[in-house]
């Protein structure tokens, strides 16, 4: 008898995946994937969500949009470690030390936070952000907040509160060497709740060459994961990075979600872009004007030589 009252309590008490709070990703299970979210976070279901597809023939020009200054981001601090996590959803390096972005038309100087990945599986893309409905293997977000706000938690309250750096992954035949740093820890935390130190080390060693972040993408959006905080600067930046095939199975194969289940497929659908415009900077508008004016200057001199 004892016994069967276990059984129907147990069937009574709600599927951990299910409870209020509680969220995951399709894969997971379709009834607290990304549709559900806006019942227990309201503000994932209002109008400036992200991720967006980028439709780059439809990206307006804006000469505000210029390079970058990256501080920090060529320095290792030797006595610093990275607390690097396995948060159940995806690995998550936490950032100590003075790392921040400036330029590129952003409204003061972004302290940087951490940085973490979404992807997909041996077949399947992964990227959250698409361009021109194209999605990539995989993508980073390097995570900054308005220094002014002091923390990421009282940024997240202001519009103009986090600046978001997303980086799209490609698949290369060779090994992306900057890649392996994070690669061989991810065996150790595997699990949800893993936890392990990483050794710092240049954050520019595993993003593209400075003279390859001049053309990006940059609209006004939200955290892609609730709950949602519609206060994110969003750059997108076209290069996108290569990384090898074994490199990114290393990620599903590797990491686990709460379950026990390999961490797979982690990333939010499109949202609608609504009526938010999407820029594209200036210095790739100058790169497309200076190949047509080579290209003018090379017929014009051989018209008038010739």
């Amino acid at each position: 008898m004892y016994s069967l009252v276990l059984l129907v309590l147990s069937f009574c008490l709600p599927f951990p995946s299910l409870e209020v709070g509680q969220w995951c990703y399709d894969i997971q299970n379709v009834s607290c994937g990304p549709a559900t979210w806006k019942n227990d976070y309201a503000m994932c279901g209002l109008k400036s969500q992200s991720p967006i597809n980028i439709v780059t023939k439809k990206a307006k020009f804006d000469e505000n949009l210029t390079p970058f200054i990256f501080h920090g981001y060529d320095h290792v601090d030797t006595k610093v470690n990275w607390p690097i996590t396995n948060n159940g959803h995806t690995v998550t390096v936490t950032l100590n030390g003075d790392i921040t972005i400036k330029g590129g038309n952003l409204p003061y100087t972004y302290k940087a936070a951490q940085f973490h990945y979404h992807w997909g599986t041996e077949t399947d893309p992964g990227s959250e952000h698409t361009i021109d409905g194209e999605q990539y293997p995989m993508e980073m977000h390097i995570v900054h907040y308005n220094e002014k706000y002091g923390s990421l938690e009282n940024a997240l309250k202001h519009s103009d509160g986090v600046a978001v750096l997303g980086f799209l992954f490609e698949e290369s035949n060779e090994n992306n060497e900057g890649m392996n740093v994070i690669i061989q820890e991810l065996k150790f935390v595997s699990t949800s709740g893993g936890k392990n130190q990483l050794k710092s080390f240049a954050l520019n060693t595993i993003i593209p060459d400075h003279e390859n972040l001049m053309k990006y993408y940059r609209y006004q959006g939200s955290l892609t994961t609730p709950g949602c905080d519609e206060a994110v600067i969003w750059t997108v930046f076209a290069e996108p990075i290569p990384i090898s095939k074994k490199q990114l199975n290393a990620f599903s194969a590797s990491l686990f979600y709460s379950d026990s289940e390999p961490m797979k497929l982690n990333f939010r659908p499109v949202q609608k872009l609504n009526d938010r415009p999407v820029y594209v900077s200036d210095s790739a508008m100058r790169l497309f004007n200076a190949v047509w004016l080579s290209v003018i200057l090379a017929v014009w001199t051989s018209i008038y030589f010739n």
